[in-house]
């Protein structure tokens, strides 16, 4: 592949906190992250708690804001560095361009689990009918049974609201995925289809960043580890 087809890629990204409450202590998390993703690749994140991989995830996402280095993410053609993107920029990227599913359910309450997935179609500028027949076929798929699908997904169980993330982050087809723990509270029929979706974005050409720990999950569908070891702190 030539470099049109590097997706995403990170140039000595790095990130600290500040722990105000303990004197404003600088913790070192991230520092010098070498990262590329192609298209139709998937990059497993490696290493062990608290080395730093959920942290890279929500930076790659927006969420943190880097210290150093770049984060250049291929939004409609073009290379844009999210790490110094204006607040507009990072959202219409988001909308077009980078899905993420994250291990929790935050949703506004009261919204059925069928909107809420349809929602994050209309971010892609889809129709509302063809966002929701989208939505529920996803649901669907991911055995949400329909007498489920018009309501709030506050009292479902933790696998079901994962399903309901992983819903809303497939449905937009989005060309790269961040993808933390997404089959983590899920049972292995339930699995395997989430296997089976991540191989179909993979052919489509998404370029995929993520965190598995279960190594079934990892070693069917992970084309190469990117290791990440702890940050020496000072003593």
């Amino acid at each position: 592949m030539n470099n049109d087809h590097v997706m995403l890629r990170t140039e000595g990204l790095a990130k600290q906190f500040t722990l105000h409450l303990q004197g404003g202590v600088r913790l070192n998390v991230l520092d010098g992250v070498d990262l590329e993703v192609r298209a139709g690749e998937c990059i497993a994140l490696a290493g062990p708690s608290g080395a730093g991989k959920s942290t890279l995830l929500r930076a790659l996402y927006g969420n943190y804001r880097a210290d150093a280095g770049r984060i250049l993410v291929r939004h409609e053609g073009a290379l844009f560095d999210l790490a110094s993107a204006l607040p507009r920029t990072v959202v219409a990227i988001r909308k077009r361009t980078l899905g993420y599913v994250s291990q929790f359910l935050r949703v506004v309450p009261r919204v059925s689990a069928l909107d809420i997935v349809a929602d994050a179609a209309h971010d892609r500028a889809t129709a509302p009918a063809n966002a929701q027949a989208t939505a529920a076929a996803l649901l669907h798929r991911l055995n949400i049974p329909a007498n489920l699908h018009a309501l709030p997904p506050a009292t479902f169980s933790g696998g079901e609201q994962q399903r309901i993330n992983l819903a809303r982050g497939f449905i937009g087809a989005h060309p790269i995925l961040l993808l933390d723990e997404p089959t983590a509270s899920l049972d292995a029929a339930n699995r395997d289809v989430v296997i089976a979706m991540i191989a179909e974005a993979k052919a489509r050409g998404a370029a995929i960043v993520g965190i598995f720990h279960d190594a079934f999950v990892r070693d069917a569908i992970a084309d190469r580890l990117y290791q990440i070891a702890p940050y020496p702190q000072a003593a």
